[in-house]
C-alpha cells in the first residue's frame, strides 16, 4: 500500500458507480493482496464468490430481493421501486460475498469472522488506490433461502457481507470521527503527555488510533472503546489470574460496545475488526512489531470485568509490542484465499 495514512482518512463509501467494467483478474488480484496483509498468528478459515457478468449479477439480483418481492414488502412497494433496486444490483459492475466457515469453538468463529472483516477493509483500501469504490452490504433483507442456496451456504457459516466494487465519478465528502481520546481508558500510569520514543507508548497508539477510526461503520455508529493497560507484568498477570496468558504490557484491548440486536452485533464487531485492521497496517507502514490475537480468557467475564467491561461488551482483540517468538522472521500464515468465480 503505498500511503497508509493518506488512503485510510480518504476512503469513502460509494453507493453510486459508472457503467465502466472491472476486470475479474483485478478483483481477485485485490482479494489476495489483502489476504496477504492480514496479520494472525493462527490461519483462519474464510470464502468468497465473485459475481461480475451480467448473468451472474442478475442471478444475484434475485436472490438478494427474493425476500423483498415474496413478502409483503414487495406488494407495498411501487413496481418503479422494485426495478430501481434491481438495476442498482445488476448495474454494479462487481460483487464480492465474503463467509467466515465454521469453526468447533467460539474462539475459531471469531478468528475467521475477524480475517475475513479485516481483509474486506484492506481490500476497500487497496481498490480506493486504484480509483474503485466499494459498498460494504449487510442488510438483513437479502438474507433469504434463495440467497443461502446461490452461495451455497453451509452450517455454521458467518455472512460477514458483501463489497459491491465499481469504478465512481465523485467521492462524498467524509464525515467527522470522534478522536479517539474520548473512547479511552488508561489502566495503569497515563503517560500520554510524554513523546515516548518507544512505538506502543500511549501517546503513539493515540496517535495512530486517531488515523484507525476512519473506519467503515453502519450509521456513523462508532462502536468501539480502547483500554490501554500499563504498569508491570505482575500487576496485569494478577487482573487475569492466568500468568502464562496474560499479555505484557503495555498492551491495548479493542473493545466492541453494548448492542442486544444480533444484526447490529455482527456489524458493530465487523467495524471494530476495520479500525483494527487499519491500526494494523498503519503500525507496519511505521516499522512497529504488533501482535493480534484473541487470547481464551476473553470469554470469561469475570476476566473481562476485571478491566472494566460492561455485560454486553466485548474484546474484538488484544494488541501488544512485539511479535510472537513463532513468527520471528515477520512471517504470517496467509489465509488461503477461496474464491468461487459466478
Amino acid at each position: 500500500m503505498k500511503d497508509v495514512s493518506t488512503t485510510v482518512r480518504e476512503r469513502r463509501t460509494i453507493r453510486r458507480f459508472s457503467a465502466a467494467p472491472v476486470e475479474q483478474e483485478r478483483i481477485i488480484s485485490l482479494v489476495k493482496e489483502a489476504a496477504g496483509l492480514y496479520e494472525s498468528e493462527d490461519t483462519p478459515h474464510w470464502r468468497c464468490l465473485y459475481f461480475g457478468t451480467p448473468e451472474s449479477r442478475e442471478e444475484l439480483a434475485e436472490s438478494m430481493m427474493a425476500k423483498v418481492t415474496g413478502g409483503r414488502l414487495g406488494k407495498l412497494l411501487p413496481a418503479r421501486m422494485t426495478d430501481l433496486l434491481r438495476r442498482q444490483i445488476t448495474g454494479t459492475p462487481a460483487h464480492v460475498i465474503f463467509i467466515a466457515e465454521s469453526a468447533g469453538t467460539e474462539r475459531e468463529r471469531d478468528e475467521n469472522y475477524a480475517a475475513v472483516c479485516s481483509i474486506m477493509q484492506t481490500v476497500q483500501l487497496l481498490g480506493w488506490e486504484q480509483g474503485l469504490g466499494m459498498l460494504w452490504y449487510t442488510d438483513p433483507l437479502i438474507l433469504s433461502e434463495s440467497f443461502y442456496k446461490l452461495i451455497g451456504w453451509r452450517e455454521g457459516e458467518r455472512f460477514a457481507g458483501i463489497l459491491e466494487i465499481g469504478s465512481f465519478d465523485k467521492a462524498p465528502r467524509g464525515r467527522k470521527r470522534t478522536p479517539a481520546e474520548r473512547k479511552w481508558t488508561i489502566i495503569g500510569e497515563d503517560s500520554r503527555q510524554l513523546e515516548d520514543a518507544a512505538p506502543f507508548s500511549a501517546y503513539n497508539v493515540l496517535r495512530l488510533l486517531n488515523e484507525a477510526v476512519w473506519a467503515p461503520n453502519d450509521g456513523m455508529r462508532e462502536p468501539w472503546r480502547f483500554i490501554y493497560v500499563t504498569g508491570d507484568k505482575t500487576e496485569a498477570s494478577g487482573k487475569l489470574q492466568f500468568s502464562e496468558e496474560a499479555p505484557s504490557p503495555p498492551f491495548l484491548l479493542a473493545v466492541a460496545r453494548e448492542e442486544t440486536d444480533p444484526h447490529k452485533q455482527d456489524e458493530d464487531y465487523a467495524a471494530v475488526c476495520s479500525l483494527i485492521q487499519n491500526f494494523q497496517l498503519l503500525a507496519r507502514s511505521e516499522g512497529w512489531q504488533l501482535r493480534r490475537r484473541i487470547p481464551e480468557w476473553v470469554y470469561d467475564r469475570k476476566q473481562c470485568e476485571s478491566f472494566g467491561l460492561r455485560p454486553l461488551e466485548r474484546i474484538v482483540a488484544v494488541l501488544e509490542a512485539g511479535e510472537h517468538k513463532r513468527y520471528s522472521n515477520s512471517v504470517f500464515p496467509i489465509p488461503a484465499v477461496k474464491i468461487t468465480i459466478n
